[in-house]
């Protein structure tokens, strides 16, 4: 039984302003995580899953057992203990300060040391005023923030049955995981090379829009670049500014009949011309 809900065109400024406001927010399930959890190769430790019943992402068991979930619909922070929400801040008209001292207080009240979140983020994040005090303002983007929602549930369904596709042939594809510097959906598979040097890697994924596309947008990424691009369906198109990727952006897919067979035709598509050229 198909996952996918059908998505309309959506106003594009509303759902970058939600995107962007998201993505600040899940920086405390990434402070956390830093914080809290055993570090794991490349990071992975930090790194978040869609949870389609909280409607939002969540982060791996702290050593007591408990996540950090954020529910996108309203922006909420959520820590959940075993599967159930225990704890729940809805973060309309709070800033980053006000985040910090109830994260701080409900985490202390579970033994952690609270200082271990106001460690610096490794990396930089897009511009934002949130980032600059100003409050959250989730009740005013309730629309796009559950459009938002919508995208990743689909995003979380297809590629995670792509993925098991690929696992089913042999190939080393991890889960499909939430990384939160580039708030992305994304299943990496390295190719054997010739040396050391000779990296080369096929990452299946969807974006909710970045500096490259302000939209929601699917992709296969190839790295390096093949020496041919052959066509792809109707759906998609090549990039090939400063990385190379099949990609298929909400605007195109919005206006597609069977939205969920058109992104998946696309995928499957671009992965075989990934795997072509990554194995020679």
């Amino acid at each position: 039984m198909s996952s996918w809900h059908p998505l309309t065109k959506f106003d594009c400024a509303r759902l970058a302003e939600a995107r962007l406001r998201a993505h600040h927010a899940a920086q405390w399930l990434a402070r956390a995580a830093r914080a809290y959890i055993a570090p794991r190769p490349g990071d992975a430790h930090t790194n978040l899953g869609w949870d389609g019943a909280l409607g939002g992402l969540r982060t791996h068991r702290l050593p007591d057992g408990t996540r950090i979930g954020l529910r996108f619909s309203w922006l909420a922070l959520t820590l959940i203990s075993g599967e159930s929400a225990s704890l729940q801040m809805a973060l309309d008209g709070h800033t980053d300060a006000d985040v910090r001292a109830w994260l701080g207080d409900a985490l202390s009240a579970r033994g952690f040391d609270a200082r271990a979140l106001d460690t610096p983020s490794p990396y930089e994040m897009p511009a934002h005023k949130v980032a600059r005090g100003a409050s959250y303002a989730g009740a005013q983007l309730t629309d796009a923030l559950t459009e938002l929602a919508a995208w990743y549930a689909n995003a979380s369904f297809v590629l995670g049955r792509v993925r098991d596709q690929l696992v089913a042939r042999g190939f080393n594809a991890p889960g499909v995981r939430c990384w939160p510097h580039h708030f992305d959906l994304d299943s990496l598979i390295h190719f054997p090379g010739k040396d050391a040097e000779d990296v080369r890697t096929m990452g299946v994924g969807f974006s909710p829009g970045d500096e490259y596309y302000n939209e929601p947008y699917f992709y296969v990424g190839i790295h390096p670049m093949p020496d041919v691009l052959p066509a792809l369906p109707a759906v998609g198109h090549w990039h090939t500014d400063e990385f190379t990727a099949a990609i298929a952006t909400a605007s195109r897919i919005t206006t597609m009949k069977d939205q969920e067979h058109e992104v998946e035709d696309v995928l499957r598509a671009a992965i075989e011309i990934a795997i072509a050229a990554l194995r020679r």
